[in-house]
């Protein structure tokens, strides 16, 4: 089993720990403020399960989870990532992060700033185009006919594949991407997000996905 950090615990954070723990993995989950604050989230979670800072979930990780506001991810801990496979769940909203230039003039996408923050570390993009709600409740066993899938994004093939695999475990087909950069195929309005998709169809959904600026 593998003990998950996460930088973040909101909607999507606390739905991909319930089914981590479900899973007999162990969480450490953080937020923006005092460790307490998640009290209600750990009594639910259970045993396998504990509050932590930022830093000290970043410490504890395996594998880490990033699902934080985009306009926060410079305060994403560096070191106690060195290394290790970190999970990007992060869209750009400008109503909520404010105008990022970089993102606006589409120079680079959101998890290649994430990976620039953490220059050591194997960023992943996943679990950024589907409702929270439906990681619990969308996911089938392997082979069932037209099963949901979910993109996996990512520069390092064992990454993407630690990715994959845990995909696949919650009961979603992964379509693995590469490089990192082809992100932006899965970013908001796109045909592929939030869309419910068959590994088929979202394989064409994202070879149809378009630059903003084509759209």
């Amino acid at each position: 089993m593998t003990t998950f950090g996460f930088i973040g615990s909101g909607h999507i954070g606390s739905q991909l720990a319930r089914l981590l723990v479900a899973r007999g993995h162990d969480v450490v989950m953080s937020n923006s403020r005092d460790p307490q604050t998640l009290s209600g989230l750990i009594a639910e979670l259970g045993p396998h399960a504990r509050a932590a800072s930022p830093a000290e979930a970043a410490a504890a990780a395996e594998i880490a989870v990033v699902t934080i506001p985009l306009k926060a991810i410079d305060s994403v801990p560096v070191e106690p990532l060195a290394g290790k496979v970190v999970i990007d769940t992060n869209n750009y909203y400008p109503a909520r992060d404010g105008q990022i230039p970089e993102l606006d003039d589409e120079s680079t996408t959101t998890a290649e700033l994430l990976q620039r923050h953490l220059p050591t570390s194997k960023v992943v993009k996943a679990f950024n185009h589907i409702m929270a709600a439906q990681l619990t409740t969308d996911g089938q066993p392997a082979g069932t006919p037209d099963r949901r899938a979910l993109a996996v994004v990512g520069d390092d093939a064992d990454a993407r594949a630690r990715v994959a695999a845990l995909v696949d475990s919650f009961g979603f087909d992964p379509v693995e991407v590469s490089p990192l950069s082809e992100g932006w195929r899965i970013q908001r309005d796109t045909p592929g997000y939030v869309a419910r998709h068959t590994a088929a169809s979202l394989t064409d959904a994202l070879a149809r996905a378009r630059r903003y600026r084509d759209m």
